[in-house]
C-alpha cells in the first residue's frame, strides 16, 4: 500500500484529493498548517523521516494574492521555502513530490494559451513566489510532478461559491469580462494528481478543464445551471468583485497531457454540472 502525505490537506485541493482517493489503495498522511508548519526545515525534515511517505501532494499556499502584495516575506516562505522544505525531505526518503502551481507565472499578456514551454514572467508577489517554489522544487528533486491550473474552485471560498452568494442576497454583482480562463473542479484536478502520482512521466504539466471564457460568462453559466438570477454586470477588472487583478489572460494549454495521449481533461461546462449537482445533494 503506497502511503500518501497530504499537505495542506484542510484546502479545496486538498479536501478533494481525500474525497476521490481510494482508502484500501492508499494510506494517507493529512496535515495542515495547525499540525505542521511547512516553513520550518527541522520540523518537515523531522516529519517525512518518521513516516516515509511514498509521494508528497503539497497544495499548501498563500493563494491570497493582496495579502502577497502586503506580505510578500509570507508570500515567499511558505509558496517558495515551503515547496523547498519539501522537496529536500523528498529527496532524502525517495518520495514523489506533487507540486501544485498557478498560471500566476505568466504575465497574462498572451493571445492564445500558455504552454508548459512557454517562458514564466510573473508579475505578481503571489506568481513570483509561486514561480519560485516551482523551480526549488526543479532543483532538489527530479522525481517531481508540477501541476499547473487556474479557477479553481471546490469546497471553500471561491467564485463560484461567491457567484452563489450573491444571487441568494439578491444584490448586483460586477464581473470582470476583460478576464478569460478555464473554470477547473478541484475534483478534477485532485483526479489527474492522483492519475500522473502512480506513473513515471516526471516533469510540469498544465492541467485545467477544456475551454476558455470570461468571468462574466463563467458566472452566467453558474446562475444557469443553479437556477437562480442575479444582477451581472460586465465590467473591467478594475471595477470588478470576486477577481482580484490576475493575469488578463489565465488560459493554460494542456500541451504535455495531449502530446503523451495519457488523461483527457473534461470540459469545463460538464465540470461545473457535476459539482453544482453536487452541491445541491450535499
Amino acid at each position: 500500500m503506497q502511503k500518501v502525505w497530504i499537505v495542506g490537506s484542510a484546502g479545496q485541493i486538498g479536501t478533494a484529493i481525500n474525497e476521490v482517493l481510494d482508502p484500501v489503495e492508499l494510506r494517507v498522511l493529512n496535515t495542515d498548517k495547525e499540525e505542521l508548519d511547512i516553513t520550518d526545515t527541522d520540523e518537515v525534515l523531522n516529519f517525512g523521516e518518521i513516516n516515509r511517505p511514498d509521494v508528497i501532494i503539497n497544495c499548501a499556499a498563500v493563494t491570497d494574492t493582496a495579502l502577497c502584495e502586503e506580505e510578500p516575506e509570507l508570500a515567499f516562505r511558505v509558496n517558495a521555502l515551503g515547496a523547498r522544505n519539501l522537496s529536500i525531505v523528498a529527496r532524502k526518503i525517495g518520495a514523489k513530490v506533487v507540486q501544485l502551481s498557478t498560471d500566476d507565472v505568466f504575465d497574462g499578456e498572451s493571445r492564445t494559451p500558455y504552454t508548459e514551454f512557454d517562458d514564466t514572467n510573473p508579475k505578481t508577489v503571489y506568481g513570483k513566489s509561486k514561480r519560485a517554489g516551482e523551480n526549488y522544487v526543479k532543483e532538489f528533486t527530479h522525481k517531481h510532478f508540477i501541476i499547473r491550473s487556474n479557477w479553481v474552485y471546490g469546497k471553500g471560498n471561491n467564485f463560484v461559491n461567491g457567484v452563489l452568494e450573491a444571487a441568494g442576497e439578491e444584490r448586483p454583482l460586477l464581473v470582470a469580462s476583460d478576464q478569460f480562463g478555464s473554470p477547473t473542479s478541484a475534483k478534477d484536478l485532485a483526479r489527474i494528481i492522483l492519475y500522473l502520482m502512480h506513473t513515471n512521466e516526471y516533469g510540469t504539466y498544465h492541467a485545467t478543464c477544456k475551454g476558455i471564457c470570461s468571468r462574466y460568462d463563467f458566472a452566467q453559466e453558474i446562475l444557469a445551471l443553479a437556477g437562480k438570477e442575479a444582477k451581472l454586470r460586465a465590467v473591467p477588472t478594475s471595477q470588478a468583485e470576486l477577481s482580484s487583478v490576475r493575469p488578463a489572460y489565465a488560459a493554460l494549454d494542456n500541451f504535455i497531457l495531449r502530446v503523451i495521449d495519457v488523461y483527457d481533461m473534461p470540459d469545463w461546462k460538464t465540470s461545473l454540472k457535476e459539482y453544482m449537482e453536487e452541491s445541491r445533494e450535499g
